[in-house]
């Protein structure tokens, strides 16, 4: 995992710099704050990477779909490493907005051995294997190294995730794209997404909604409702509503805040924010 006690520039907290990423199930209206007219390529993530290139341990991304994902799969650490990558990846997804009766795909419906997987990514029946699941905005999943996992059209979802970019396709519903098999069926749990990696959007606003090896998550209404521990650590602020601010810098709805250690973070009035570290809280 890369470092987690990266050197900014100075002792401020800074904005993160937007990358738009095309994707051929992306969308060329963007909603709101993204927005402002089409676009001639159809925008599928927004990546917020630091403005002087420095590498972070963790990414931001808002996804935009209007078609589905291709059914895929990301290694854990230790299948990485072996494959001479860095590091794996694992997720989650923050659902921003979802138009009716989207869905997404988080695990298999039961367990299946590897060759019948690798069965039903050659002949397409893999699509109906998948735990298809609606969404509501304001749902929270967990996605861990190893789930089969699809994300559904008609969404806009706000990821976090161990900063690897390696993805494993099985299935990508007849898109010119290379396929993953060997790898993919060999990372894969070829089963059930675990119990308990879902928070359904009603509930306090004030949430831990990931305390994991990799990282956490918090959603916060409130400055009272920001644990106290987090202002020693390097944080990835996403405003839902309203604004944050900390050490000289401000973000609001589609931003990304790097808040530097020992900050303060300050709310808004009725803001509502996501709050990300490296690590378990």
């Amino acid at each position: 995992m890369a470092s987690t006690t990266l050197q900014l520039p100075s002792k401020e907290s800074l904005k993160l710099r937007q990358r738009r990423v095309e994707k051929p199930w992306g969308r060329s209206d963007l909603p709101p704050p993204f927005g402002g007219g089409t676009t001639r390529e159809p925008i599928g993530e927004i990546w917020f990477e630091h403005p002087s290139n420095s590498d972070l341990p963790l990414l931001v991304k808002y996804i935009f779909t209007s078609e589905k994902l291709s059914i895929q799969v990301h290694p854990d650490d230790a299948e990485a490493r072996a494959r001479g990558l860095a590091e794996g990846k694992s997720e989650c997804w923050y659902v921003i907005d979802a138009e009716p009766g989207a869905t997404i795909g988080l695990g298999l419906r039961r367990l299946v051995s590897r060759d019948e997987l690798r069965n039903a990514a050659l002949d397409g029946s893999i699509e109906s294997m998948m735990d298809w699941i609606p969404v509501l905005p304001g749902d929270f999943y967990y996605v861990p190294a190893g789930t089969v996992h699809a994300i559904g059209a008609g969404l806009t979802l706000l990821e976090l995730q161990q900063a690897s970019d390696v993805t494993y396709r099985l299935f990508d519903y007849g898109r010119p794209r290379e396929l993953h098999l060997d790898d993919g069926i060999a990372v894969a749990t070829p089963g059930p997404s675990p119990s308990g990696n879902y928070r359904p959007a009603a509930g306090p606003v004030d949430a831990l909604l990931a305390n994991t090896r990799h990282f956490s998550l918090v959603r916060a209404g409130s400055d009272a409702g920001i644990p106290a521990a987090l202002t020693k650590r390097l944080r990835w602020v996403m405003p839902l509503e309203g604004s944050a601010a900390a050490a000289g810098e401000t973000a609001t709805a589609g931003e990304c805040l790097l808040a530097t250690p020992g900050s303060s973070l300050l709310l808004s009035p009725s803001a509502v924010v996501l709050i990300g570290v490296v690590g378990p809280i």
